[in-house]
């Protein structure tokens, strides 16, 4: 009788008890990618490279971007602007297909003082589809004494 188990799961093993092979279908082309910031980690201000791919620009089709920082508790703290032009904010702009980079003072959004050391996350929102990664504000260097 206990040769007939091991022999059953031998042949179940064989046979197809592993993980189903997944399906060949093709993955879209992203519309979008988003870079690390530089430096990181950062004081007092850092910029956030991401670009635009040409599908997300087919048809003439001009995609709407927000970049957003927030905090640990997933409060928006800031809106980077764009280092190019009018210096915009990167909230609910159309942009054409290419690369940007965008700049963060290290600032809370509707105020001139700094947000304190920690960790910050910053999400890049192109046509609904989002993307998050890490960055870290560190203090101030202090003189040495």
């Amino acid at each position: 009788m206990a040769g007939r188990a091991w022999t059953g799961l031998l042949l179940g093993l064989m046979v197809g008890l592993a993980a189903p092979a997944r399906s060949q279908v093709p993955t879209p082309p992203p519309v979008f990618e988003l870079g690390d910031n530089f430096p990181n980690p950062f004081f007092p201000a850092t910029s956030i490279p991401f670009v635009l791919t040409p599908e997300a620009c087919t048809d003439g089709h001009i995609p709407l971007v927000t970049l957003e920082i927030y905090n640990v508790l997933v409060q928006v703290v800031a809106v980077p602007e764009l280092q190019t032009g009018g210096r915009e904010r990167v909230r609910g702009l159309r942009l054409r297909c290419g690369s940007y980079v965008a700049y963060w003072s290290g600032r809370y959004l509707d105020d001139e003082r700094e947000v304190t050391p920690g960790v910050y996350y910053y999400r890049l929102t192109v046509d609904g589809q989002s993307q998050v990664k890490k960055m870290i504000v560190r203090k101030e260097n202090q003189p040495t004494r």
